[in-house]
């Protein structure tokens, strides 16, 4: 990588970030396709947000990714604010052109275009464990690529939190929304029992032996089972999979394909898919689900 006078930065913003595998994405897709840029990860407190998004502009850097817990705050530092983003609630991606400053959301597309070519949400049902991070995006993103039905499960004693935010996803997508508590083992099964497409969304696993569901559930032999995490590779609840003999995926597709579409978004360029992709896969191997 050149680094000059002309050289233009982006960067991903959150708390804690230093661990991201975003720079070495983005800083590969520069170098492949003639980019005079660097791409960063800025760790900041809450307290320097607004200073921090205010840099973008005064830097004229081409743009940035926010990750939590800021995808919500940052609404107020913003010129403009894509439709998808705004039913949302949540922005990853600022692109900065011509002085503004617009926020855009590229969880759910990253999150569909990592599924097995062969799938299809269409048509569907799809039950997700957990309702934050990125499960908005993907819930949104699925009504808009024509799901049929969504249940989504959550701790018992947050269910009235959860309905007041889902209320927001059905009025701004006319779609009804079905709610339950994750505790009820009965009724995650039968989700499960008429479910295409079942995600992990709540984080547990990632210790590496902790489930969010009881270890005697089962999955319909159909369905595609999804874990937004990617460390590990393979999670418990990727295991039980395994076992069951279901196709899975991870999150680290995801990541990368939400990445993808931030790129073209910031830079205007066709993201150099496969050799970023290979990269990727060859020196983060232990974050691949075979």
């Amino acid at each position: 990588m050149k680094i000059d006078g002309y050289t233009r930065m982006a960067a991903v913003i959150a708390h804690p970030i230093r661990h991201s595998i975003s720079p070495f994405i983005h800083n590969l897709a520069y170098e492949l396709t003639a980019t005079n840029a660097a791409y960063l990860a800025w760790d900041i407190a809450e307290e320097d947000l607004e200073s921090t998004i205010s840099q973008i502009r005064k830097l004229d850097m081409i743009g940035a990714n926010i990750s939590m817990p800021y995808k919500q705050k940052v609404f107020p530092y913003l010129d403009e604010v894509d439709e998808m983003a705004r039913k949302i609630g949540s922005v990853n991606t600022i692109v900065h052109r011509d002085g503004k400053l617009k926020g855009y959301n590229t969880d759910g597309i990253g999150f569909f275009r990592s599924l097995p070519p062969a799938f299809s949400i269409e048509g569907k049902t799809m039950v997700l464990l957990g309702a934050g991070g990125a499960a908005l995006a993907i819930i949104a993103q699925a009504i808009h690529l024509g799901v049929k039905r969504i249940l989504v499960f959550v701790r018992e004693e947050r269910l009235v939190h959860y309905r007041s935010i889902v209320q927001l996803i059905e009025d701004g997508f006319d779609f009804l929304i079905e709610l339950y508590a994750i505790e009820k083992d009965e009724e995650v099964q039968n989700s499960f029992n008429q479910a295409d497409l079942i995600l992990n969304a709540t984080g547990v696993g990632m210790d590496g032996h902790s489930l969010p569901i009881a270890s005697y559930l089962t999955f319909p032999p159909q369905a595609l089972i999804v874990e937004m995490a990617y460390y590990p590779a393979v999670t418990p609840f990727l295991q039980l999979a395994v076992n069951q003999g279901n196709q899975r995926v991870n999150g680290l597709g995801m990541l990368f394909y939400q990445a993808e579409a931030a790129f073209e978004l910031m830079i205007g360029k066709v993201f150099p898919t496969e050799s970023v992709w290979e990269a990727l896969t060859t020196e983060y191997r232990q974050f691949v689900c075979d």
